[in-house]
């Protein structure tokens, strides 16, 4: 009866942990054949084996990193070109403005798109808490393959492969969300002051102490709304 009742539980735990992740055969083909070497390359380079990621987007350096938990920070594991944006430095507003977001987001499972017309997409989740604040406009700003896009965010197709599966992976292994913080540029003061003359700088002057956390402790900055400004934690 103790055995029964202990094969029992572990099915249990089992069916609770379980993540419902959105799939598709070109997804999983993609993953087949891409996360051993993306595995390979964590393990021999010691990441945490049940991994968490964190996403940062540099616009003018068409720049994405990838950085993974290692021990009790995050280390930068991979750097990508992004092929495409639109709009140039500045966030987006309303829709139909040509402009890609910049802030502070968070992906969960839902969020994946494994049948996309551009292939693969992440939906980064604009407009976020202060933006519907803001009243700002507009939806379904991707992180997606094809190379080519208004809004959102293109890469090519071997690219997004490999960073939706890396996102894949970690949401699989209980990641429950995945930050994603998209920057105009480095938010060192000598390019606040480069860019001080900007219509975007007060924006930006908000954002600034969120990437100097991250700069600072290599941990995602907790992000919170207050008055319809970012605030953060540690």
């Amino acid at each position: 009866m103790p055995k029964l009742f202990f094969i029992l539980l572990l099915s249990l735990l089992a069916t609770i942990n379980t993540i419902d992740l959105p799939d598709s055969k070109r997804a999983s083909d993609a993953r087949m054949a891409i996360w051993p070497k993306l595995q390979k390359e964590l393990t021999e380079q010691k990441f945490d084996s049940k991994y968490r990621i964190y996403i940062r987007i540099i616009k003018q350096l068409d720049l994405m990193e990838v950085w993974a938990k290692k021990g009790n920070t995050y280390k930068l594991f991979k750097r990508y070109s992004i092929c495409y944006y639109s709009g140039g430095l500045g966030t987006k507003i309303s829709r139909g403005d040509g402009k890609s977001p910049e802030g502070f987001y968070n992906v969960g499972a839902k969020q994946l798109n494994p049948v996309s017309n551009y292939h693969l997409a992440i939906n980064i989740g604009y407009p976020n808490k202060l933006e519907r604040l803001k009243n700002y406009t507009g939806d379904a700003i991707m992180i997606h393959g094809n190379c080519a896009s208004i809004g959102c965010y293109a890469m090519t197709n071997p690219t997004i492969e490999e960073i939706y599966t890396l996102a894949y992976k970690a949401l699989e292994a209980g990641q429950s969300n995945i930050n994603v913080d998209i920057f105009p540029f480095r938010m060192t003061a000598e390019h606040m002051k480069e860019f001080e003359k900007s219509p975007y700088i007060a924006f930006w002057k908000t954002m600034k102490p969120g990437y100097d956390l991250f700069e600072k402790s290599h941990l995602p900055p907790v992000v919170s709304v207050v008055n319809k400004q970012y605030a953060f934690g540690k």
